[in-house]
C-alpha cells in the first residue's frame, strides 16, 4: 500500500472526522470530542478552541480553509457539544480544560501545535501557552485578554446556564444567534451551520448541549478569584515567546483596545489587527477574516501562502 504524502489533498482532506480521547478530572474519567480535518499523518496541527458555549464546528469554514497545509483539529471543550459532562461542575475551569489539551495533543503524537482560541478558548490558549517546555508553536487570540471587561460578564451572567428550551430547532437557533449577534451579519445559512451542532433533541423539546453546571464556578466567582485569575492570565501572556496575534472586534465589550494595547506591550511577541464592523467575537467564517488566520498561521513558513 502506498504511503501518503503528506498535506496533498484528498476527497477526505475538506471532510471532518469525529474523535474521542479519555481524559480525567479529579471526579473521574470522561470523553473529550473533537472535529478533525486534514491528513491525519501531517505533523503541522492547528489546535481550535472554541468560545464559552459554543463548540468545535464553529470552526469548519477556517478548517476547510487550512485542512491543505493542516490537520486542524477542533475539540468539544469537556461539559459541550459531544464532549462528556464532568461528574463534579466545581472542576469545569481553567486548570482541567488546559490538562485536556495536553491529553489531547498528546493523542496527536505531535510535538507542536499553533493555537486558535476564541474567547474562553483563547484563555485556554494563554495559560498551555505560557507554560515551560509549552507546544505551543504560534496564538492567534480572538477577542479575548487577560482582563475581560465586567460589562461582558455581567451579559454572560445573565444567560449562562438559564433552563430553556425550543418546540424547534430553527427557534433555538435564532435564539442562539439572537445571543451571538455581535459575531457579525452572518447569513441565515451561517448561523444555522454554527449553531445547530450546539442543540439536541429531548421528549419532544430542543435544549443547549452544554452542561448548565458550567455556570456554577462563574456565578461562585469572586472579585478576588478573578483578579487573582487576571495576574494569572497576564503572567502567562508575557511568558509565551512564540508568536501571538491578537484579533479585536471592533465594538466587543469583552476586550477593551486598551488591554490589546497593554497587551502588545508587556507581550515578547504580540501583535494585534482589529476587525471592523463586529464585536465579541470576529466569527471567522467570511473569506477576508479568514485570510487574517491563514496570513498569521502561514507566513515565514516553508510552502506557506
Amino acid at each position: 500500500m502506498s504511503t501518503p504524502i503528506v498535506g496533498a489533498a484528498t476527497s477526505e482532506t475538506f471532510e471532518p472526522r469525529q474523535r474521542y480521547v479519555q481524559c480525567a478530572s479529579p471526579a473521574g474519567l470522561h470523553r473529550l470530542a473533537y472535529t478533525e480535518w486534514g491528513d491525519p499523518a501531517n505533523p503541522r496541527v492547528l489546535l481550535c478552541v472554541h468560545g464559552l458555549t459554543r463548540s468545535g464546528r464553529d470552526f469548519d469554514q477556517l478548517a476547510r480553509a487550512v485542512c491543505g497545509e493542516y490537520r486542524v483539529v477542533c475539540p468539544d471543550v469537556v461539559g459541550r457539544g459531544l464532549s462528556d459532562w464532568l461528574a463534579d461542575p466545581r472542576y469545569y475551569g481553567i486548570a482541567q480544560y488546559v490538562a485536556d489539551m495536553v491529553t489531547l495533543i498528546a493523542r496527536l503524537n505531535v510535538e507542536t501545535v499553533d493555537g486558535f482560541g476564541t474567547s474562553m478558548g483563547g484563555l485556554i490558549g494563554m495559560a498551555l501557552g505560557g507554560l515551560p517546555n509549552s507546544p505551543i508553536r504560534k496564538l492567534l487570540l480572538n477577542d479575548v485578554g487577560p482582563h475581560i471587561e465586567p460589562a461582558s460578564l455581567e451579559r454572560i451572567g445573565d444567560y449562562l446556564g438559564k433552563p430553556v428550551s425550543f418546540a424547534t430547532l430553527e427557534e433555538g437557533i435564532g435564539h442562539a444567534a439572537a445571543l451571538a449577534a455581535s459575531f457579525g451579519p452572518l447569513s441565515d445559512g451561517e448561523w444555522a451551520a454554527i449553531n445547530t451542532p450546539l442543540f439536541r433533541e429531548r421528549e419532544g423539546r430542543w435544549h443547549f448541549r452544554y452542561d448548565p453546571g458550567i455556570a456554577l464556578p462563574f456565578a461562585a466567582a469572586t472579585d478576588e478569584t478573578n483578579a487573582a485569575g487576571e495576574v494569572f492570565l497576564w503572567h502567562s501572556l508575557v511568558s509565551i515567546k512564540t508568536p501571538v496575534l491578537v484579533v479585536r472586534g471592533e465594538t466587543s465589550d469583552l476586550l477593551s483596545r486598551e488591554t490589546v494595547e497593554q497587551m502588545v506591550a508587556r507581550g515578547q511577541s504580540v501583535r494585534s489587527c482589529e476587525i471592523a464592523g463586529v464585536g465579541h467575537a470576529p466569527a471567522f467564517l467570511s473569506p477576508d477574516q479568514i485570510a487574517i488566520a491563514r496570513r498569521f498561521f502561514l507566513e515565514n513558513d516553508v510552502g506557506g501562502a
